[in-house]
This record gives structure tokens, C-alpha cells and sequence, in this order.
């Protein structure tokens, strides 16, 4: 290990062992497969040409997608391929790991140990003696330890800007109320989204620049996305649910308009709509009908 990897290691290297449940300690057969899986991941990146060709730069992009393949499985409840997608991620955080340990940069130990870290530090309630009554105490003192730690000059530090534009309001809006920057009651945020829509109706009008009616609209979704939150929703979930539902019912007005031989463009929307309306019954008699 180099010398800049080894200062990234606590010098108390196994007190976290001495801290969790032996109980949860990982059997020989879990140890034996991740002894193997590490040593192929390191053998790749030694003898295949492509793999050892890489930096962290040339695949991030490849850590994205399985990011969303992921996502897509448990979208669609598919527990096999969420196993599968599973493992690449695994695969890519590895292999970044491999990467850093051939540049003696960090190592797949470092990473492991500090991440083991800041899961003990930032459960104070589980490893210690501190109380808690919920979850969102939980997540309050999670906000609150992490400024403590000095990382970070400001709470919504940590947000990728390249988050979808729903997700990322969501976990702005949670972590300045992790740190007590919030509506107190829900009521109070749908007032505000009521306010907004007010906003925008006044700002879309004749005359309004095209950056008002935008920055207003924006505002309108950032309130509603705020008052789904206090509602215990993700706004970014809700929203993909609704786009899946809109896709499936337009593909059965395409499906019903092809078996005489014609399309959208050949219909009007009263006949589409009729065939809108039976995607929706359709939709109730699975269980999974939606307005």
C-alpha cells in the first residue's frame, strides 16, 4: 500500500469489527466470494487489453447507465435482474477501486474502511447512546453530523447538479429540512404551491418574457415537488409512474387504430379519446389504473 493510500486508513484498523453485532459478521462462503471477485477484477484489469486501458474518466459514464439499470429493475420488480444489476454496480466500484490502487491513489480496503466510518459516526443512535424517535430524526442528526464533520461548507453540498430536475429539488429540499429549514406543517406548503400557480397564471400572460413564464413555472414545480416530500412522496417517482402509464395507454390507441389499418394521424381525438378511456378501464381491471 503507498504512503498516500495508507494515511487514508484509521489507525485503529479493526474497532469497527469490535462495534457491530457479531451476529452480522460475513460467513466464509460470503468472504470466500468476495476474496475471488476482487482477485478477478484485479486480474482483469492486469491482463485484458481493453480493461487496462481505462481511468476513472472513461467509464464514469458506464457507472451512470448501470446506475439506471438498476433503477429500472426495481421499477419493474424484477428481483433477478435487480441481482444482476447489482453486481455490475459492484463491478464498477471495484474497478475504480483497482484503478486508484494501480496509481497509489486508495484502495478497495480504504474505501471500505472509511465508508465503515462514517456509517458508525453518522448512526450515533445505533452505535452509541444517543436517542431517537423517528426516521426523520434520523435523517435530521445524519445532516447535522456531516456539517459537524466539517466536509462540507454547506448542507445542500453533496446534491449532483446533474440529478434529474425533480430528484434533485426533492434532496435539496430534505437536506435544508434536515437542518431545520422547512415548512412547519404540510398545509403551509400547499398554500405555497397555491401561491405559485397564482404567480405563473399572472406571469403567463401577453406580453411576459419567455425567462418569467419559465422561472415561475419553475417555481410552481419546486413547490409542488417541496409539498410531495412533506407528503412522504418522491415527486421524481410520481412523475415517472405517470409518464409509464401515459406511454403504455397511447400504445394501445396506436395498437387498436393499426388493426383497421391506420394511424394517430389518420384518427381525430374524439375516437382517440374513446380508446384513451378503454386503456384506462383496462388499467383498473389490473389494479394499476390511474386518472
Amino acid at each position: 500500500m503507498s504512503s498516500v493510500s495508507a494515511k487514508n486508513v484509521s489507525t485503529k484498523k479493526n474497532a469497527y469489527d469490535r462495534i457491530a453485532d457479531p451476529a452480522f459478521a460475513p460467513g466464509e462462503e460470503e468472504q470466500a466470494a468476495y476474496a475471488a471477485f476482487s482477485a478477478i477484477v484485479r486480474q482483469l484489469r492486469r491482463d485484458c487489453p481493453w480493461d487496462r486501458e481505462q481511468t476513472h474518466e472513461s467509464v464514469k459514464h458506464l457507472l451512470i447507465e448501470e446506475a439506471y439499470e438498476t433503477v429500472s429493475a426495481i421499477d419493474e420488480g424484477d428481483l433477478d435482474g435487480l441481482c444482476e444489476e447489482l453486481g455490475d454496480l459492484l463491478l464498477h466500484v471495484a474497478f475504480h477501486g483497482v484503478i486508484a490502487e494501480g496509481d497509489e491513489r486508495f484502495s478497495m480496503t480504504d474505501i471500505i474502511r472509511k465508508e465503515t466510518a462514517k456509517l458508525v459516526r453518522r448512526h450515533p443512535h445505533v452505535f452509541e447512546d444517543t436517542q431517537v424517535e423517528n426516521a426523520g430524526e434520523v435523517v435530521r442528526n445524519w445532516e447535522q453530523i456531516k456539517l459537524a464533520e466539517g466536509a462540507k461548507k454547506s448542507a445542500l453540498e453533496g446534491v449532483p447538479r446533474h440529478l434529474p430536475a425533480l430528484l434533485r429539488a426533492h434532496r435539496v429540499q430534505q437536506k435544508a429540512s434536515g437542518v431545520g429549514f422547512d415548512f412547519p406543517e404540510r398545509a403551509d406548503a400547499w398554500e405555497k404551491v397555491v401561491e405559485e400557480i397564482r404567480e405563473f397564471a399572472d406571469a403567463d400572460a401577453p406580453g411576459a418574457s419567455p425567462e418569467e413564464r419559465e422561472r415561475e413555472f419553475g417555481d410552481v414545480l419546486f413547490a409542488l415537488v417541496n409539498y410531495a416530500r412533506m407528503s412522504g412522496l418522491n415527486a421524481e417517482n410520481a412523475l415517472s409512474r405517470t409518464n409509464d402509464t401515459f406511454v403504455r395507454r397511447f400504445r394501445h390507441i396506436e395498437e387498436r387504430l393499426a388493426a383497421s389499418g391506420r394511424t394517430p394521424a389518420e384518427s381525430d381525438l374524439a375516437e382517440m379519446d374513446a380508446f384513451w378511456e378503454e386503456a384506462k378501464g383496462l388499467d383498473a381491471k389490473g389494479g394499476s389504473g390511474q386518472d
